[in-house]
């Protein structure tokens, strides 16, 4: 059994070996907030097709809101256990994660393409600051199990900034 779960560990932290989205793009939430809000002027745009740049916030905002709320489905606690934690701990380390960034969070509503951008910043920053401000404990993540506040922080802050990877700002001249 522990040859297993030293196989498995060893195979989950070699392919998370390519991580991207470093954490200094979000240094602390009051930045992240910062470089939300900052999405309303100017043109951003994704750099793929499989979501809209507001679809995009909204996947945000649901990933903060469910570490208050609780994920609509976990994976199993032998996966969050190993592969979960495994993960989490070399994102952590690194200082960024690397995930599926067209993967929505199981269970979760489908991200609506007709919200306005607009509207969609304004859930992310409300759950970024409801996050700011909870006080209550925090639920398990679908994948990496329990977090407390402070892993669950960094937690979101690499997801934003992985997930920043995918939008271009326009040159300014």
């Amino acid at each position: 059994m522990q040859r297993r779960h030293f196989v498995l560990t060893g195979a989950g932290a070699a392919a998370l070996s390519g991580c991207a989205g470093q954490l200094e793009t979000f240094s602390s939430l009051k930045e992240a907030k910062q470089q939300v809000l900052d999405l309303g002027f100017g043109e951003p745009k994704l750099k793929h097709e499989s979501w809209s740049l507001s679809q995009l916030l909204q996947h945000l905002a649901q990933s903060i809101e469910y570490s208050m709320q609780g994920y609509p489905e976990m994976k199993g606690p032998v996966f969050r256990a190993v592969i979960g934690n495994t993960a989490f701990a070399v994102f952590n380390a690194r200082g960024a994660m690397s995930h599926n960034l067209a993967e929505p969070i199981p269970g979760a509503p489908a991200l609506k393409p007709q919200i306005l951008l607009k509207d969609s910043i304004a859930r992310l920053l409300a759950a970024l600051n409801a996050f700011e401000a909870w006080g209550g404990p925090l639920k398990p993540h679908f994948a990496y199990g329990e977090l407390d506040k402070a892993q669950y922080t960094r937690a979101h802050l690499m997801h934003l900034a992985n997930h920043w990877s995918q939008i271009e700002f326009p040159k300014t001249t």
